[in-house]
């Protein structure tokens, strides 16, 4: 029986919105804040296996991303319970983890270890991921004086190249200028070429995910409303993009 990596066994997460920075700031102090609660996940459950290939289709506010950072641990469920099993490697927010001040080789170690890598592997890991970021003489100067495009081919960089178990994927295909988005697609279609290697792949390029994924789940308004095969999935998220879009029209 294949094992189950990612569990979700009905998830929410629900955000407090207030009307202002110092209503928040309040609310630290006093229960009585004002506040709208907004669902961005509704309890959801669903289970990935070991090798999947998963697309998470929706428009935007649907819980695509929150499901991702839940995943992650860049946020918590208010509700529920999510089990994960493997390594993880997100190419959500490529930059985060980084220490401005540290130099770009520095930060290959720091982020690497945040993410479990040992010290031994990240050196032994390190002259492909310098290959592949292409920062050249920059690796030795300070993130600060990078500019946003080569912070990002850094971040994208470490992640695709510690030999994740299961890969997280927002968008983050877009990085850099088209040769470089070419060899990130390629990067990770090689990865997945691992029969053991799981995938969660969040996109609105319908085209994209049908390279690289063989399941499709839709998600609205914080809900799943449709887990299939990715041919199934993908003719049908194409058709309610076309349905939105003639009640536009009229």
């Amino acid at each position: 029986m294949e094992e189950n990596v990612i569990e979700f066994d009905r998830v929410s997460k629900i955000y407090k919105l207030y009307k202002n920075d110092r209503a928040r700031l309040l609310s630290v102090f006093f229960k009585k804040v004002p506040y709208i609660e907004k669902k961005a996940v509704n309890n959801v459950s669903f289970t990935v296996k070991r090798g999947e290939s998963v697309a998470l289709f929706g428009r935007n506010g649907a819980g695509k991303s929150t499901i991702l950072k839940m995943i992650t641990g860049v946020t918590f469920p208010t509700k529920g319970e999510i089990r994960v099993r493997g390594r993880v490697s997100a190419l959500l927010e490529l930059t985060s983890g980084f220490d401005q001040e540290m130099t770009g080789r520095q930060n290959i170690y720091l982020k690497g270890q945040i993410m479990g890598v040992s010290k031994a592997e990240i050196k032994r890991l390190e002259p492909q991921i310098l290959d592949f970021a292409e920062i050249g003489e920059y690796i030795d100067q300070p993130v600060r004086t990078y500019s946003s495009g080569m912070k990002a081919r850094l971040g994208f960089a470490i992640n695709v190249n510690i030999n994740p178990e299961i890969l997280i994927v927002d968008e983050a295909l877009s990085v850099g200028d088209a040769a470089f988005r070419k060899k990130c697609i390629n990067k990770v279609g090689e990865i997945m070429s691992k029969e053991d290697i799981t995938l969660l792949f969040v996109t609105h390029s319908t085209s994209v995910a049908h390279e690289f994924c063989k399941r499709g789940i839709i998600m609205k308004s914080g809900k799943i409303v449709y887990d299939a095969d990715i041919d199934s999935a993908v003719e049908k998220y194409n058709a309610s993009i076309e349905k939105a879009g003639k009640k536009k029209k009229k």
